[in-house]
């Protein structure tokens, strides 16, 4: 901290205050051994007194309540019980935050932006949908904690809307897929299927999908895999020659 004081800006400053440091141990011992340890530690909470920043306690409260509660536990348990116990509790409550948001994860019914390619969340945003299609945007990568949510939300908008024929699972923020979440997707597969629903999933990141193809997954899903959700809106949308002879 000292040497960021003085403006020190490359990694020679530090081989600079290691020899520093040797001598001074070397040869200032003696003259040190004598003075107060006030002294010593005046010395030292001088040195690291710019570390101490409480504004982080408004800023996070204004952006996110969960990292203000992670840095407010840390400081206290730090005053209270050390610096070890302090950073082992700002661990440990972030570890638990981190598992409680992404068991439920932010998942959006979407629709296309008239006139464009995209696709977005249906309560945000003045987008296309159709009856037949429903369109789910899972934005969280699929494991243990998360596999049940999906299910339960998937079967309890199905059994809202009869006029359903297709259900696609949009995955551009889906980075994994562990083995309970595959179970999960093969149990609202075959669910699905046993209500005349096909499961389709668009925008699979390739190492997912390479995983995916070690399954039996692919091979069982009742729909497609698509490589935009474009292209699978436009190939499951009803063609108006099919809707005529209707």
């Amino acid at each position: 901290m000292v040497n960021f004081d003085a403006g020190a800006e490359t990694p020679a400053a530090g081989a600079f205050t290691a020899i520093g440091i040797g001598l001074a141990v070397v040869f200032l011992t003696p003259l040190l051994y004598f003075l107060p340890k006030a002294t010593l530690a005046a010395t030292i909470i001088v040195a690291v007194l710019s570390l101490v920043d409480f504004s982080i306690l408004k800023k996070t409260w204004g952006y996110c309540f969960a990292d203000f509660a992670s840095v407010a536990a840390t400081i206290a348990v730090t005053l209270a019980m050390g610096v070890e116990a302090g950073v082992s509790a700002g661990v440990g409550i972030s570890i638990a935050l981190h598992l409680y948001k992404t068991a439920r994860p932010h998942v959006a019914e979407v629709g296309l932006v008239p006139g464009t390619q995209h696709f977005r969340n249906t309560r945000r945003h003045d987008v296309e949908t159709d009856p037949s299609i429903l369109t789910i945007r899972v934005d969280e990568s699929l494991y243990f904690a998360n596999a049940r949510f999906l299910e339960d939300y998937v079967y309890d908008r199905v059994v809202k809307d009869c006029g359903l024929r297709h259900v696609i699972l949009m995955c551009p923020a889906v980075n994994d897929i562990d083995m309970s979440a595959l179970e999960s997707l093969e149990a609202i597969n075959h669910r699905l299927h046993e209500m005349g629903i096909q499961l389709h999933m668009s925008e699979i990141k390739g190492p997912v999908m390479d995983r995916l193809k070690k399954s039996h997954f692919l091979g069982e899903l009742t729909g497609n895999v698509y490589l935009s959700q474009y292209a699978a809106v436009r190939d499951l949308l009803p063609q108006p020659e099919a809707a005529a002879a209707e």
